[in-house]
């Protein structure tokens, strides 16, 4: 590992990246059944899955344990040497354990095997050492080996934890789509944070009640005025009897009139409306609704039911305070 000079930062840098990249690399031509084994163990799965692994296996078991959570699968962290001392009574028949260990001979882990076993739940290894203790012990191990880490006394776990954090990805990605797991399920997932603001549901964000602008199609084009300034969103929908949705009028179709029918205060709703606006329906993530409004260079879309009724407004507004730009 020496060089003959010191290194500057910029080479060691490069160096542990180049060193933890070629560690995934080849992971690749080491993927086989036995990986195969996991993710039919993993869809079989009854119950929790439960992560476990000691100091940075641990963190590393933290992070693949939320990866699964967010896409659907039930996962958990449970701490080998708590777990020794009364937490391994949450471990029961129906889950599967993914347990984390380079060398597959960490002494907390191997004191878990004996329960994990008789209460009856599946083992799935990732380890550095197959032919270790815990390979032995398992339904299925996945080699996570690595030919050195990327610290310059090849000591620091740094390759080895980037190799088996991808292949925690690799486990929940594709259980995840052996699920079927949707964009739908990730919203339902993600309520918070700018990404759960990009995968909220238009019925979320949409205009109701008191403020959606809504006049019927005889209104008077005063009274429609007022309605567009009152609720402040530049357009009104224009509904007929029965609350279905006849058109939409808006600040530019205002202008255009205006400027074609000097006498439009003396007209009605019905002869200033455009009809058959672009109309959305509940369940469109907002993300979705964004790039309609996008396509079709409009700064509003009425979201109705299947027969038409109006249930709100959708303005391009809502969706910047959402913070999808």
């Amino acid at each position: 590992m020496t060089t003959g000079r010191a290194e500057t930062d910029l080479e060691l840098a490069r160096r542990v990246l180049q060193t933890e990249a070629e560690a995934i690399l080849s992971l690749i031509d080491r993927l086989d059944s036995r990986f195969e084994q996991a993710v039919h163990l993993l869809l079989e799965c009854r119950g929790r899955v439960i992560l476990t692994g000691m100091g940075k296996s641990g963190i590393i078991c933290r992070k693949i344990a939320a990866t699964m959570s967010s896409t659907g699968t039930a996962a958990f962290f449970l701490h080998p040497a708590e777990a020794i001392h009364g937490d391994l009574g949450v471990v029961q028949s129906d889950d599967v354990v993914i347990a984390l260990s380079y060398s597959g001979e960490t002494e907390e882990l191997l004191r878990l095997l004996e329960t994990i076993r008789r209460i009856g739940a599946r083992l799935i290894a990732i380890t550095g050492a197959l032919g270790s203790t815990l390979d032995q012990a398992a339904d299925v191990s996945i080699d996570g080996r690595v030919i050195e880490e990327a610290c310059p006394l090849n000591l620091v776990p740094t390759a080895s934890t980037t190799a088996a954090l991808a292949i925690g990805d690799a486990l929940a990605i594709t259980l995840a789509n052996r699920k079927g797991f949707r964009q739908e399920d990730f919203a339902s997932l993600h309520p918070g944070g700018k990404l759960g603001k990009r995968l909220m549901r238009v019925e979320h964000l949409m205009h109701t009640g008191e403020s959606l602008p809504d006049v019927r199609v005889d209104t008077g084009m005063r009274d429609v005025i007022y309605e567009m300034s009152r609720k402040g969103l530049g357009m009104t929908c224009v509904t007929d009897g029965d609350g279905r949705l006849a058109g939409i009028i808006t600040d530019g179709d205002l202008r255009r009139h205006m400027s074609a029918t000097p006498s439009i205060l003396e007209q009605n709703a019905g002869r200033v409306m455009t009809s058959n606006p672009v109309t959305i329906r509940q369940g469109l993530l907002a993300v979705e609704a964004l790039n309609i409004m996008e396509q079709k260079k409009i700064t509003s879309l009425p979201v109705t039911t299947a027969d038409g009724t109006l249930e709100g407004v959708l303005h391009i507004h809502d969706l910047w305070r959402t913070e999808l730009f």
